[in-house]
């Protein structure tokens, strides 16, 4: 009888991929885990209880097929498993360092329900395709036939880079535009190089580029090309602009330099640390936080970038504001322990009132504590101000790490007839992506809001096919003329 190679949650514990020390991983914004042997891949992927009702799967947005590519993996057949695991996501090897597996696929894993310890499946989807760029295995896209129908991408991040691929699979001639100088959008600029190192997007901007997407480069639709433009080159168009304008704050002395948006910070950190790029403001100590005392504004995972990133910056000290307690915070647990592993102080229940400064610049946070009180509208406990509580954290370096909002596209484009929620983000039909504008689709943080990579590639993959249906459709039409 053939011996069993799966269901070893019982005399298997789960185990991660080795993580670095603290005080080493301080000094550089390369990733802090290690990858997986193949012994200890297989191992971990064995202890998969392979579920008549695979909960991982279904609570993964892209619904993957993880329990046929860990029992693949636990039997040695890697090759297999790397083509299974992409047939249903563009890049597994990005999702399986930065998805929040413990919300997602991870978080509802049957054996840890039941005591034994999840799965540990987003180390094993990045050991998977690792291996296979290794290997040579990824290959650039080479279509069965080429068509006549292209499409403009307006963005080049993980949703339009996503829909990017599935159309030129297809044999779509398909050119993506993009304000960047690079392509990845969040991917590149937004995530640091310690959760997601830039080698690992590069290698799958040059992969769609070798296979024929056309890439225009710092290009600013509205000012550099015209929507209407775009629209008359090619037969759809796809928002995937993703969204950029930070969430402010409007309190007393937030007009001192000092106070920085997230986005800006971390965007100057992954040019100048990951790219090596020269950037005025990172060398002049605008947006670097070497020698300063820094305090961060918010808990989402954005939060947690920035916290995370000053420390390797050199600051002197990082605290992290956050007006919830930590079980209400936003970000990634996960995330929050390493920070905290790094040096990162978090002062719970706090949230600023306004900002002290010494000619002109930030000299401190002016922090009002809170307690949680009845629950809001969306059944979290409401923070409530403690009065007389209040203090000031001394700062040289205040980041707002509030959230994105939409960029106000009909504006910005001169299509003051592109639907828009009151929101700001772009009406686009559910799995989809359609607009009310002819040929016009939508997909990813545009439509959703502030979201995860997973989603928006969910997103551009749905779209892709929607579009690809709507061609067909009408060259069948053509055809019965």
């Amino acid at each position: 009888m053939a011996k069993q190679p799966m269901l070893k949650f019982v005399q298997i514990d789960r185990d991660m991929p080795s993580k670095r020390a603290a005080e080493d991983r301080r000094e550089d914004f390369d990733e802090i885990y290690a990858e997986f042997a193949a012994a200890k891949a297989e191992e971990q992927a064995s202890r998969c209880s392979q579920c008549g009702v695979p909960y991982c799967q279904s609570h993964c947005p892209l619904h993957n097929n993880i329990p046929d590519w860990l029992r693949l993996t636990a039997t040695g057949r890697l090759q297999e498993a790397y083509e299974t695991s992409q047939a249903t996501n563009t890049f597994p090897e990005i999702c399986g360092r930065i998805c929040p597996q413990d919300r997602l696929c991870e978080g509802n894993c049957v054996i840890e329900q039941s005591g034994h310890g999840t799965v540990t499946i987003g180390a094993v989807e990045k050991y998977i395709t690792d291996t296979a760029w290794d290997k040579g295995w990824v290959q650039p896209i080479k279509p069965a036939h080429e068509r006549s129908e292209s499409v403009g991408i307006i963005g080049a991040g993980p949703g339009g880079l996503a829909a990017a691929d599935m159309l030129r699979r297809a044999g779509v001639k398909v050119t993506i535009y993009d304000r960047y100088d690079r392509a990845g959008g969040l991917l590149t600029y937004g995530i640091p190089g310690f959760k997601l190192e830039k080698d690992v997007v590069m290698r799958r901007n040059q992969l769609l580029a070798d296979g024929g997407v056309e890439f225009v480069m710092n290009c600013n639709v509205g000012q550099d090309i015209s929507f209407d433009d775009i629209r008359a080159k090619h037969d759809a168009v796809i928002i995937a602009t993703g969204v950029y304008k930070s969430r402010d704050l409007e309190m007393p002395g937030s007009g001192a330099t000092g106070i920085v948006k997230a986005i800006d910070f971390l965007t100057v950190s992954n040019k100048a640390s990951n790219f090596g790029d020269s950037i005025e403001e990172f060398d002049n100590g605008t947006l670097n936080a070497d020698g300063k005392r820094v305090v961060v504004i918010g808990g989402g995972d954005t939060a947690m970038d920035c916290v995370r990133t000053s420390i390797r910056q050199g600051a002197t000290s990082v605290k992290c504001l956050y007006r919830r307690d930590r079980a209400n915070m936003p970000g990634s647990q996960r995330e929050t322990q390493n920070a905290e592993e790094e040096g990162v102080v978090f002062e719970w229940l706090s949230a600023p009132k306004g900002f002290t400064d010494d000619g002109g610049k930030v000299a401190g946070v002016m922090v009002q504590k809170m307690r949680l009180g009845q629950p809001d509208a969306s059944g979290r406990q409401a923070p409530e101000v403690i009065e007389g509580a209040d203090y000031i954290e001394p700062a040289d370096l205040v980041i707002k790490a509030l959230g994105f909002e939409p960029e106000n596209l009909p504006t910005l484009w001169d299509q003051p007839e592109l639907p828009v929620t009151r929101w700001g983000t772009v009406k686009a039909a559910f799995q989809t992506g359609a607009t009310e504008l002819d040929g016009v689709y939508a997909v990813g943080d545009i439509v959703r809001g502030a979201s995860l990579v997973v989603w928006a590639i969910k997103d551009g993959r749905d779209c892709a096919e929607a579009i690809l249906s709507r061609f067909n459709t009408a060259a069948s039409s053509m055809a019965a003329e």
